[in-house]
């Protein structure tokens, strides 16, 4: 048999999957039939100017087994270097259609991270959308960049006694990550990928921008009326884009 070689392309030194949703999709359904532990990470602009400031965070991108588009910089930015067909993969839309396949496939899932009451609130709503859906949550620390070897032990143990197929971690970008890379040989799950906001989602759907404005590629500034807070995370758009030109 021929191996496929993975479409792969760098921009800032990290490595991208040139897929589109649903070629990721019956990739990953793959991945759940078999016994190898596998990491998703979710790339947009603000991420790779992260990962570029810090070489541990750069490394464990370039390690995961899929690196999906996830933000209209990185599309413009392929398209001018010439690839066609590039889309956009937005992690929440993954993460809600695994969902679906895991709850028809009697796999299980398991949410990890979210806040307070968000991560049980997202569970209640996944179990009614999905009434046969096998699910487990934790919240998890509030800064998982301060727990001891301890807290992540009993995190790993709950974990592993639910023996999930899917794990997703939303502890924002570079922590769930860096956390996923570290902790994932000791778990009990096929595949791991870090969601960032994509619980607040499930419960608070008016975050999300509509289809229309998505399909505008706008979503960026939906998020930004919403949530103020997020300027200063904006400000990352302008440095992508000088370490691209220059």
């Amino acid at each position: 048999m021929i191996k496929k070689v993975r479409p792969i392309s760098k921009i800032l030194g990290v490595k991208l999957d040139r897929l589109g949703e649903n070629a990721v999709l019956e990739k990953v359904v793959g991945w759940l039939k078999t016994d190898k532990k596998r990491y998703i990470v979710t790339v947009n602009p603000e991420i790779l100017v992260a990962a570029n400031k810090d070489e541990e965070f750069k490394r464990v991108l370039n390690q995961a087994d899929m690196a999906i588009i996830d933000g209209v910089g990185l599309v413009w930015a392929l398209r001018i270097k010439g690839y066609q067909g590039i889309e956009r993969v937005a992690g929440a839309d993954l993460m809600n259609k695994l969902i679906a396949k895991a709850s028809s496939g009697r796999k299980r899932v398991f949410l990890l991270g979210g806040g307070s009451g968000v991560v049980q609130r997202a569970r209640e709503i996944l179990k009614q959308k999905h009434p046969r859906l096998k699910i487990e949550v934790e919240t998890g620390p509030i800064d998982i960049t301060k727990t001891s070897k301890k807290q992540d032990l009993i995190i790993r143990q709950k974990i592993n006694r639910f023996k999930p197929d899917l794990l997703f971690v939303a502890f924002g970008h570079q922590k769930q990550e860096i956390w996923i890379a570290r902790n994932l040989r000791y778990l009990k799950v096929k595949v791991a990928m870090g969601v960032g906001g994509s619980f607040d989602y499930l419960v608070e759907p008016n975050l999300r921008a509509p289809k229309w404005v998505q399909e505008l590629q706008f979503e960026w500034l939906w998020r930004l009326v919403k949530q103020p807070w997020r300027f200063k995370r904006q400000v990352a758009l302008i440095e992508f884009v000088f370490r691209l030109v220059f």
